[in-house]
Parts: structure tokens; C-alpha cells; sequence
């Protein structure tokens, strides 16, 4: 469910019409709807719950955010004042989440690539864990412990070898891809750390991948894990946390519904069989994707002489990506939809790349310069991915909350972007 609707023959953002927004700020500028982030988590968390699955001390599982979703500073306030953590992977991720008021002992720390600085930043700033990926990273991350006097608390992120994700790209549980590490390198890495003066380590991790719309895969990578811990516990290892990642799908307009929270709960019951452990999810898209649009202006109509129409809109690849990068699918919404017969559009932005084309194709409603239309499902890896390919100005970012509505990223001006270069004094 979202907040987006038709009213009148206007498409709205919860109490605010998005054209006011429009005519205010400009466009293209992403909208962000608060009831629909706040449902999202609520609806996962309460799901989880409701089955008995619990986070540390009994209280509830910690649901940490996946800040690369949407890193907004003002999307993750709202989702902190319920209660998230936030899931990152960088120190940048880390700043903007304590920027928002996510506590340090709910933000978890992954991704392969972490510099010393990084983990050091990490550290002093009390992050719940660290996911290690590499025996490597894990290594490193003692030295940096040791230089502080203290221990790095770590989870060892496994690669389950299974198979899932919308698209090859954000496939992440597969052997080959760059994620983690083997389950017999776990076992072995798990007992080195116990008895690693720089390392605390206290449960295991895994994550799959993106927009899975099956929980078959998920299934079958949690029962491994499961194992995992049963065998480290044997082994007379402490094994406190168990984080199973995120990755279920949203509902985008073209694809079947994915399975609810409420589903993935139970299958996360049924699985795991009463391990007692303290669970902590991942989740990103799933929250924030169907809570956010980006509108457009349509600038010309331009008719082949074979019968093509290009609808050429002021928004690019650069400010969305994801149909470029990953051949997605947004539902494309008319702002004031007109009356008439649909019409086959190809939708393309301004860039100079034969990629920056939104979808071929597309039966929309009659489009004219001028006309407002809406990217639907864009609130996840939209404003996040973008971009200033051909010096074009990063998109705004609005929030809105009931008939209130603000401006949580105002777009730059010519003078800002220039100004962040500098000349060297020998031109």
C-alpha cells in the first residue's frame, strides 16, 4: 500500500497535490510520503512479532534500514523515531544515520571494501556490529581494535550459494558473487575470532539479494544458517545474533505481489524452529521503495515520420537510473491523467545516451508539453543513485507528512556545483 492517489483527477501525496509541489520547486524532484514509510516498517515489524520473533534481551527484532536504499537524512529521522536501525556501508552511511538520531548500538556496519578509517570510525562510535566479509577484513579489523584498547564486536557474513534476486546485478547469495564468505570458512574464521584479543565476535549474517519474489530461496539459505549456528553452539562457541539481511520484493506495478511481511514471518518461524537467538533484518527496498515518486515535466512530443513518438521529459538517467543500470519497470503516471485513447510512447530524457531512455513503448494517457507525470515505486535507489552526468543539477528531495510538505534536499544551483572545483594555480 502507498499514499499516492487520484483525487479529482489529480494525483496526490497523502493531503498534498503533487502539481502544487511541482509548481513550487520545480522538476524533476522526488516526493517522499511519510505514512507509507512509517506503514512499511510498522507492518514488518508487527509481522516479525507476531510470531515470535524476537530481537536481544526479548524485546523486539532490530530491523536496521539499509541506508543505500534512500540515505536521506530526513527519511531515516522518520524511521528511527519508530524505532529502526540503520544498515550501512560506509562511514558516510554510518554519519548520516547518526545524523539522524539512529543510536550507535543499532546501526550495523557491512560491505566488503572497509578501510582502516572506516572500521576505526565504526568503533568509537559504538555500532552494534561489524559484518565481516573476508578473514582479511576480519584481521584488519583486530589491528584496529588493538590500536584503540578495545574489541570490535563482529558478525561473519556468510555466502549461502543460493540463487536469488530480481535481477543479475543485485544477486548477492551466490558463489560467485564477491559477498562473504563459505560456510566452512565461517566455522573456521568464528573460532579464530573467539580467541582474537581485538574481536568480539557474537553471531553470523547472511544476505541474498534484492527483489526476491519467492521465499523458497530465502528458505533454504536461513536453514543453512541455522545449521551454522547449531554447529558453532556445538563447537562451544556463543553464537548471541542472527541476521538474516533483507531483499523480499515490493510490489512494482507490473510484476505479481510478492509475499507479504506476514508470510516471510512465517517462514522465518517455520525455518528457524524456535533458535534462540536474537534476530536483526536488513530491509530497504521493501520500506521505502513504493513510498516515493519522481516527477517530471513533459518538454516536446516528437513524432516520427514511421509513427514513433518520443515523449521527451526533463528528468534523465542521471536523476533515475535504475532503468538504465538495471532495465526496471516504473509505472508511469499522468499528474492530471487527459481524456483520449492511450498512446505508445517512448519516454526519454534529455541526456546524450541512447540509455537514457525510461521505457519503449508505453501506452499512456494522451501526453502534451507541459504535462506533469509520475515514476512510480522511485523511492528506493532514485535520488540515492543520482548523479550530475552532463553537468545536470542533482535532483530535489521532498518529504511530505499528511497536508505539510518540506524540502529535505533543495536542488543546487549552477554556482554550487562549480564551486566545489578548484582551478590549479598553472591555468
Amino acid at each position: 500500500m502507498n499514499h499516492f492517489e487520484l483525487r479529482d483527477g489529480a494525483l496526490w501525496c497523502e493531503d498534498v497535490s503533487l502539481a502544487a509541489i511541482a509548481q513550487e520547486v520545480g522538476t524533476p524532484v522526488y516526493v517522499y510520503s511519510s505514512a507509507t514509510l512509517e506503514r512499511h516498517y510498522t507492518v514488518l515489524r508487527d509481522a516479525l512479532v507476531a510470531e515470535g520473533i524476537r530481537g536481544e534481551h526479548g524485546g523486539d527484532p532490530l530491523i536496521a534500514f539499509a541506508v543505500k536504499a534512500n540515505s536521506n537524512v530526513a527519511v531515516l529521522k522518520t524511521l528511527a523515531q519508530l524505532g529502526a536501525g540503520a544498515d550501512t556501508v560506509s562511514e558516510g552511511e554510518i554519519r548520516r544515520a547518526l545524523a539522524a538520531g539512529v543510536p550507535g548500538e543499532r546501526i550495523v556496519f557491512s560491505g566488503v571494501g572497509k578501510t582502516a578509517d572506516e572500521l576505526a570510525f565504526a568503533i568509537r562510535s559504538g555500532v552494534s556490529e561489524i559484518n565481516v566479509e573476508s578473514e582479511p577484513e576480519m584481521h584488519l579489523a583486530s589491528q584496529v581494535a588493538q590500536s584503540l584498547g578495545t574489541r570490535a564486536t563482529i558478525a561473519i557474513r556468510v555466502n549461502p550459494d543460493v540463487s536469488a534476486g530480481g535481477h543479475a546485478k543485485i544477486a548477492t547469495g551466490k558463489a560467485d558473487n564477491k559477498f562473504g564468505v563459505s560456510f566452512s570458512e565461517a566455522e573456521r574464521l568464528y573460532a579464530q575470532a573467539a580467541n582474537n584479543a581485538g574481536l568480539k565476535p557474537v553471531g553470523v549474517t547472511c544476505h541474498i539479494g534484492s527483489q526476491i519474489s519467492d521465499l523458497a530461496p530465502m528458505a533454504e539459505a536461513f536453514a543453512k544458517m541455522k545449521g551454522l549456528v547449531q554447529r558453532l553452539r556445538a563447537e562451544g562457541l556463543s553464537v548471541e545474533r542472527l541476521d538474516l539481511g533483507g531483499g523480499l520484493g515490493v510490489p512494482y506495478f507490473n510484476q505479481p505481489p510478492p509475499p507479504s511481511p506476514a508470510d516471510y514471518a512465517r517462514m522465518i518461524a517455520s525455518t528457524m524452529g524456535g533458535l534462540d537467538v536474537a534476530y536483526s533484518f536488513e530491509p530497504g527496498r521493501m520500506i521505502c521503495a513504493n513510498a516515493g515518486v519522481l516527477v517530471a515535466e513533459v518538454l516536446h512530443i516528437h513524432e516520427r515520420p514511421e509513427g514513433r513518438k518520443f515523449c521527451v521529459i526533463d528528468a534523465a538517467m542521471n536523476d533515475l537510473i535504475r532503468p538504465a543500470m538495471y532495465d526496471a519497470y516504473h509505472e508511469i503516471q499522468a499528474l492530471s491523467p487527459r481524456a483520449g485513447e492511450a498512446v505508445t510512447y517512448d519516454v526519454v530524457g534529455p541526456i546524450c545516451e541512447t540509455g537514457d531512455t525510461f521505457t519503449r513503448d508505453r501506452a499512456l494517457p494522451p501526453l502534451a508539453p507541459g504535462d506533469l507525470v509520475a515514476f512510480m515505486s522511485a523511492g528506493a535507489y532514485g535520488a540515492v543513485m543520482s548523479s550530475e552526468y552532463n553537468s545536470r543539477l542533482l535532483v530535489p528531495e521532498v518529504l511530505v507528512k499528511g497536508d505539510r510538505w518540506s524540502v529535505i534536499r533543495p536542488r543546487p544551483t549552477y554556482e554550487d556545483m562549480l564551486n566545489r572545483e578548484r582551478t590549479p594555480d598553472w591555468l
